[in-house]
């Protein structure tokens, strides 16, 4: 935040006084910009009666002037100030005019309009995305996504697990805990076909089923629980009934090495899956087709970054920091109406809290966090495949056992808990351009990435693979 001193007005030379306040706490303050070519960092102290609130007064001429803060050895930007993309990322911007300044409240915290009467605040130059660029943007993105195959996310070298369907369920999650992996196609050697796919969720709500009491699925059937015998059986815990009042079979969603990126992507987000098989046949009737991927939307999100990274400029909508495009799912603000909670759970809450929320939120993680909701770790539906180690499902109950405890059990004995281990916690900030973000979600394994405050970490949104195609693509 920012003001220019009125008390001497111009100055013969047309320089005039500008306070620029950082309002938000910090250690070591500093601030640089245009007005310092860019090199010199300028000490900032705090106010008196305000230690949580840090000042300077640089003398400038009229016009447009970009600026960035120093705090605490990290570059800041003022979110509650105007901010434009420029060569050293997120700045803010100020323009000093002539004329004379008009007061405005800049609503930092602990200043009174008393201490305000003495201080003018700049004109903001406000950078938005027009709807001609975001018009641009996508249909530049569609073009290529139309004119590009799934054949291009095939890797050169790679293995692809499927699973037998007469598998028992237990080797089944002993094989996707051992692989590192959240899903397997599902093989019916009967059938020639791939009929299926099977999921960390599957197995969620098996361990759901098993701590129900009355249930009809025993641990001792577990053992010898076939895949086909359980996806048989949860057709009708889903319920999915035709109009006859017969179960039916979800029949399995896939796409050839030939079909676009955009249909492809299609399918993912209308059919709410992660992943899609690539398979392919060459046989006139389909059979015994070859399975030759697992396309998922963070492999098409590569190829949109490989393609587009040295004409970033022809997307004008990669520029924009995420706070300011309608994208991902943020932390509703007080007495905000009609926003769903945004799920997060304590470290102490319950295994069995987290795998109901999982389900009956309809989301893939959930953030834990602490007291004051800074982020801790993140527990996924993947996760649940770790008490397959040692057979941990079969010692366990869902109710008795934290989120803290059931996270341990899937890390190393040397490894500690909250301290943001691998590509557990991947983070951004809001005011991170969409192509970093972009870029972050590329990367194989990561789906999502939670919007934290800088240095609190605490929890502000969260960003997935889908949000991201729903912006890009204009889907709702």
């Amino acid at each position: 935040m920012f003001g220019s001193g009125s008390s001497t007005g111009h100055d013969n030379s047309g320089v005039s006084p500008v306070r620029f306040v950082w309002p938000y706490g910090g250690g070591e303050v500093s601030i640089f910009g245009t007005f310092t070519r860019w090199t010199d960092l300028i000490p900032m102290s705090p106010m008196e009666g305000c230690p949580n609130v840090y000042q300077v007064v640089v003398s400038l001429v009229p016009g447009l002037h970009q600026f960035k803060f120093y705090v605490d050895g990290q570059w800041r930007v003022d979110e509650q100030l105007s901010f434009v993309s420029g060569p050293y990322g997120l700045v803010n911007t100020v323009v000093l005019t002539k004329d004379p300044p008009q007061i405005i409240d800049s609503e930092t915290p602990g200043r009174s309009n008393m201490e305000l009467d003495d201080v003018s605040v700049c004109s903001e130059v406000i950078q938005g995305m027009s709807a001609a660029d975001l018009d641009v943007s996508r249909h530049r993105i569609s073009a290529f996504l139309s004119t590009h195959t799934a054949y291009e996310l095939l890797p050169e070298s790679g293995k692809v697990i499927a699973l037998d369907v007469t598998l028992p369920v237990k080797r089944a999650f002993h094989i996707l805990y051992e692989q590192g992996i959240p899903t397997a196609p599902l093989w019916d050697f009967c059938k020639g076909q791939f009929v299926g796919v099977l999921a960390a969720l599957d197995f969620i709500l098996i361990l759901r089923e098993l701590g129900t009491h009355g249930s009809n699925l025993t641990e001792e059937e577990l053992e010898t629980h076939t895949i086909s015998a359980w996806k048989e059986g949860k057709m009708h815990l889903s319920r999915q009934i035709d109009g006859s009042g017969r179960a039916y079979s979800k029949h399995l969603i896939h796409a050839g090495p030939y079909d676009s990126l955009k249909d492809v992507a299609s399918k993912i987000l209308q059919n709410s899956i992660s992943t899609v098989p690539i398979l392919h046949s060459s046989a006139q009737d389909g059979s015994f087709p070859q399975l030759l991927h697992l396309a998922s939307l963070s492999g098409i999100l590569k190829c949109i970054c490989r393609y587009f990274r040295h004409s970033a400029g022809s997307l004008p909508i990669l520029q924009q920091p995420i706070c300011s495009i309608p994208l991902g799912t943020w932390v509703p603000k007080i007495g905000e109406p009609n926003r769903r909670p945004f799920a997060m759970l304590k470290p102490n809450a319950s295994l069995g809290a987290a795998l109901s929320l999982l389900v009956q939120a309809n989301v893939s993680s959930i953030p834990i966090v602490n007291d004051n909701d800074s982020l801790l770790d993140v527990y996924s539906r993947s996760d649940i495949t770790a008490l397959a180690k040692d057979k941990a499902y079969a010692q366990i109950h869902l109710d008795e056992i934290s989120i803290h405890q059931a996270l341990q059990l899937g890390q190393d004995a040397n490894s500690s808990y909250g301290f943001f281990n691998g590509q557990r916690c991947q983070m951004c900030l809001r005011t991170d351009s969409l192509h970093k973000v972009m870029e972050r979600l590329a990367n194989p394994g990561v789906r999502r990435l939670l919007i934290v405050e800088a240095g609190s970490k605490r929890v502000e949104g969260v960003i997935s693979l889908s949000d991201v195609f729903r912006f890009l693509l204009g889907v709702a």
